[in-house]
């Protein structure tokens, strides 16, 4: 920044003249800008007492070089001042600041209210609620179009939501050497899905061994089922970490980070989705943390898996569970969330029997009460 430096003009003029900087050169200061008390004003050609003769015949009287000297210090003294606040630190939040929230379109499908399928209709909903954005289930886009899928995006934009999540199905837990090759496709076509819809994290899961009779029939046994005749957990590991490693380079080039969720197969434990991702080893594949998917000890096992998660699943049960209940203590998993710095989005997963209408809109006040409102 340009210091302004004054002086007398020449020849007598007795006009007082300010350096502007920036090319500008010398002009005269404004009239408000000089001092209210007329100077004192010389005999022509006679030096007052104190005066000094310039060579060329310029009088400059002390008071006059008083004057200059105090201003050229003012000056310096605000440069100073100006620098010195320039250089102190922003001062940091006392707290810190609360998780987005945003609504999984799930929690209004569930697989069963045809009539809340319409992602448009779910992105509606969860601006009027007040929700931050909005994760997007695969099984229940209408189409797969370009047009479609631009066309949620920009519908999230116009209602000023975050389109933060893409929630996908595979499975890799299976000895078919194609039907694993099929799903190694699909996963990278979904990936390409969300980076056509601006989306930057995306759900993947291990599989299940498909030894259940049905979903339901997995939930009756708390998710854990046998692996098929003749193979074992073991290699069944060494097959989704293969398939993962297989889709890490479109997940790097879309800048897609999937998070591998704690949910039934191999991720039904903590160490089982810790040893997926350490044996990929990509910044491409993280965890998205499902607080209602541990059903035995929750608190210990979450804090396992949050350092590495990109997004937070959040579970509430109004009306009671689709297939079981949680009392989860959320002021808890909030302090488990803030101790290894989340600052992610937190995406909620209405899975009660009550009308998702009025289940969801409870849901936030639960989730604002323990992780704060933004």
């Amino acid at each position: 920044m340009a210091i302004g430096r004054t002086r007398m003009s020449a020849r007598g003029s007795g006009s007082l003249l300010r350096y502007s900087g920036g090319g500008l050169g010398w002009g005269p200061i404004a009239k408000d800008a000089r001092s209210t008390q007329p100077l004192p004003q010389p005999s022509p050609g006679v030096p007052e007492e104190g005066e000094k003769r310039a060579p060329d015949g310029l009088h400059i009287s002390a008071t006059r070089r008083s004057f200059l000297a105090g201003a050229a210090a003012a000056a310096l003294v605000g440069a100073t001042q100006t620098s010195s606040a320039q250089q102190q630190p922003a001062t940091l939040p006392s707290t810190p600041r609360p998780n987005r929230i945003g609504l999984a379109s799930y929690s209004l499908w569930q697989f069963r209210h045809n009539e809340l399928r319409s992602l448009e209709r779910n992105l509606d909903l969860a601006a009027e609620w007040g929700f931050d954005g909005v994760e997007i289930l695969h099984r229940q886009m209408a189409r797969e179009d370009n047009a479609y899928l631009q066309s949620l995006k920009r519908r999230a934009l116009t209602l000023g939501l975050d389109l933060y999540g893409f929630a996908t199905h595979q499975t890799f837990l299976t000895p078919d050497a194609d039907e694993r090759r099929k799903n190694v496709e699909l996963t990278i076509h979904q990936i390409e899905l969300a980076y056509a819809m601006g989306i930057p994290s995306m759900r993947v899961q291990s599989g299940t061994w498909g030894t259940s009779k049905n979903f339901d029939d997995l939930m009756a046994h708390r998710g854990i089922e046998q692996p098929v005749a003749g193979h074992t957990d073991e290699e069944g590991f060494k097959w989704v970490i293969d398939c993962f490693q297989q889709c890490i380079p479109t997940a790097e080039k879309c800048g897609v980070t999937m998070g591998l969720e704690n949910h039934w197969g191999l991720g039904r434990t903590p160490e089982g989705v810790l040893r997926i991702i350490n044996g990929v080893n990509s910044q491409w594949l993280r965890v998205t943390c499902d607080m209602g998917n541990f059903l035995e000890d929750p608190y210990d096992k979450l804090a396992q898996v949050a350092p590495l998660a990109t997004m937070v699943h959040a579970k509430t049960y109004f009306g009671g569970g689709l297939w079981y209940t949680l009392d989860l203590d959320y002021p808890r998993i909030a302090s488990i969330l803030r101790n290894v710095g989340y600052k992610g989005y937190l995406s909620l997963e209405f899975e009660g029997k009550e009308d998702p209408r009025t289940g969801i809109p409870k849901s936030l006040a639960v989730l604002q009460g323990a992780f704060g409102k933004r």
